[in-house]
């Protein structure tokens, strides 16, 4: 997993960061199943996220807190996808697990790119998908 460069954020727009990671904070120490179903409710009637919304995103969210910075997966993609909520887009939420050896992984994608990143770090590549919200309308698998 790659943790992100801290960065800085505009003074205007350090609330909506701090309440995403709030909320996502709250989000994420429920059960996977009741995650997913949060999140299908809250993607309700957003548009769908571009690569460059995801990225300001994801790096406003990374400069803003430790622990998304780090290792904290869950917690990051969780909070990204809040943020891109807040302002009106939805990216695909994904969670997978890989076996050899054990683990697990969440990140955001568009377009099956993660975090507008490139296929090297794809998450889809590495594992095996468990849970998606979608930015389409009716999408999701379990």
């Amino acid at each position: 997993m790659v943790p992100g460069v801290r960065g800085h954020v505009p003074w205007r727009r350090r609330s909506a960061v701090l309440v995403a990671t709030a909320a996502a904070r709250l989000i994420f120490t429920v059960k996977p199943h009741r995650i997913r179903r949060v999140l299908s409710a809250v993607r309700r009637g957003a548009a769908p996220a571009t690569t460059s919304q995801v990225l300001a995103a994801r790096e406003a969210v990374v400069a803003l807190s430790a622990r998304c910075a780090g290792e904290n997966c869950l917690q990051r993609s969780v909070t990204t996808a809040l943020l891109c909520r807040m302002r009106g887009v939805w990216p695909d939420w994904c969670t997978g697990v890989r076996t050899a050896p054990f683990r697990a992984h969440a990140w955001v994608e568009v377009g099956r790119r993660v975090d507008g990143r490139n296929a090297r770090t794809d998450g889809r590549k590495a594992y095996a998908g468990a849970l998606t919200t979608s930015s389409c309308r009716g999408v999701g698998t379990a």
